[in-house]
């Protein structure tokens, strides 16, 4: 890889700027931790204000020429892209699992679903169709055109190092735009290596820049008045903030945020799908992601089940990347584990039961490792902290209540709406659920329902903050403007040249 060297057994991750891998000049450099040991692995820099300003100014630039190459052409450099990340998929999948302590299954897909996106990227031609009318009055016709921002902005977690930013500039670039990405600095490999196959890809070396930091430099690219959209994805607080601060600054800005994600369980549901289903949707990723399961509302007598659910979650535990007898990994920090563990305590202290308690989990030969095993509370009340905030650890709620409308009730009085499932045998619960549930995405006997990239990523209330969402039609949208035309065209202005267009057929 040329996107870092190494320097004294110590990775170095560059960024991309100007079309070149090349090293920061800052002081400041974060390292990059191997949650299962803590080992330092690589250091990534907070890029100086110099550089930033080098990155905004070869996206713009790239814009005024990118723009204008045919949307096929883009589309075929998707398509190059697609195939590369194919060919690379589980040397992708190793580097994101080592920086983020995912076991490699769990990598493979989020490398996967990434894939996924940039394949949908490459019908660019026809998701920019626009719009005609002929005739809107009498010889004057109407026509619609997509065309792109200019330089748009990127700032992704570290949960998915892989599949986020690939939400986010493959399609932004199809469109026209030009892109800067600001990763995570707790797992920026992953994402330097996605961006060294872009341009093996075929892309242009300016369209895509990647710079480094923390919230000095995502305050500039908020502040930027040559930047024109602002994709996020992360915790509420912060989407507030990149939400506000942008908007404020005239930006176009999506910004996903937190979630807390029921699954609803009918007695009349199939008992094994829902505990199979249960397991890996509550702890897999170690509940690390937005569209984890965090609370299990059972409803009537499917709380009998409860003792069925508490073994198959005794029976899973965390390890490491390449033990292929893990179910999840650590979580990502020291800090993010002593988070989850409060949250543990104080679901104790607030009188919830707490029927497995992981917050004392060790893994043999990883005694350093970020590890918290799966836990489990039942008698849990809307009240209780562990209810009202997002864990993003591998910790399930357990919440009873005695009708399908008491479900209903409850998660809709919840801040959040980014996910939610119901699993029954009844069609008719289906239909009333997920057409009463205040929710954007809504799975039936289905645990996550994380939609193909065809579609879009329509968390909703405090889950997510803007207008239009990740892939499908609603990204395309927030990367394009549209341009209306209305014209007219006067046949008596057509000049008779004298020319005889006949064709001789003889």
């Amino acid at each position: 890889m040329t996107q870092s060297n190494q320097d004294n057994s110590i990775t170095k991750v560059k960024q991309l700027i100007g079309g070149e891998f090349q090293y920061s000049s800052s002081d400041e450099w974060i390292e990059v931790n191997d949650p299962a040991t803590q080992k330092v692995i690589a250091k990534v820099p907070c890029t100086t204000a110099e550089e930033m300003r080098q990155a905004i100014d070869s996206a713009k630039n790239a814009f005024k020429t990118w723009r204008n190459i045919p949307v096929p052409a883009r589309a075929r450099i998707m398509l190059a892209y697609q195939g590369l990340l194919k060919k690379h998929h589980d040397e992708l999948a190793e580097i994101l699992a080592k920086e983020t302590g995912k076991t490699f299954e769990d990598a493979k897909g989020d490398v996967w679903r990434g894939i996924e996106v940039v394949e949908h990227a490459a019908n660019v031609p026809s998701l920019m169709m626009g719009e005609t009318v002929e005739n809107v009055a009498t010889s004057i016709d109407t026509y619609s055109y997509m065309q792109p921002l200019g330089v748009c902005v990127g700032i992704t977690p570290f949960n998915f190092p892989a599949m986020i930013p690939l939400w986010m500039f493959p399609l932004a670039i199809a469109c026209g735009n030009t892109f800067i990405l600001k990763p995570s600095e707790q797992d920026p490999m992953t994402p330097m290596r996605l961006a060294e196959l872009f341009l093996e890809a075929g892309a242009p070396p300016d369209v895509l820049q990647v710079v480094h930091g923390r919230k000095e430099q995502v305050d500039t690219l908020l502040t930027e008045p040559d930047v024109k959209a602002i994709s996020f994805v992360g915790s509420v607080p912060v989407g507030q903030y990149i939400y506000s601060t942008g908007t404020a600054n005239m930006k176009r800005v999506q910004a996903f945020a937190g979630a807390k994600n029921h699954m609803v369980v009918m007695p009349d549901a199939n008992r094994q799908q829902v505990i199979n289903n249960i397991v890996g949707a509550s702890v897999g990723a170690a509940g690390q992601r937005c569209m984890a399961i965090s609370v299990l509302v059972l409803v009537g007598q499917s709380s009998e089940w409860i003792d069925d659910i508490t073994e198959a979650l005794g029976q899973v535990h965390p390890g490491a990347w390449n033990d292929p007898e893990a179910a999840y990994g650590p979580l990502i920090s020291p800090q993010a584990k002593q988070r989850v563990v409060k949250l543990i305590a104080q679901g104790k202290e607030e009188g919830a039961t707490c029927l497995l308690d992981g917050s004392q989990c060790e893994v043999d030969g990883f005694p350093d490792g970020n590890w918290v095993g799966p836990t489990l509370f039942t008698n849990v009340t809307p009240e209780m902290s562990i209810y009202n905030e997002e864990v993003f650890g591998p910790v399930l709620s357990v919440i009873n209540v005695d009708t399908l409308e008491d479900a209903i009730e409850l998660i809709n009085n919840h801040p959040c709406g980014n996910g939610t499932s119901l699993f029954t045998a009844s069609g008719a619960a289906a239909r009333k659920y997920q057409h009463e549930i205040e929710v954007g995405q809504v799975g039936i006997n289905i645990p996550i329902p994380v939609p193909l990239p065809f579609f879009s990523f329509t968390g909703w209330k405090a889950s997510f903050y803007g207008d239009q969402h990740a892939y499908g039609k609603q990204a395309v949208r927030f990367y394009t403007e549209t341009k209306t035309i209305t014209a007219r065209w006067f046949e008596s202005d057509i000049a008779d040249t004298g020319i005889n267009m006949t064709i001789n057929l003889k």
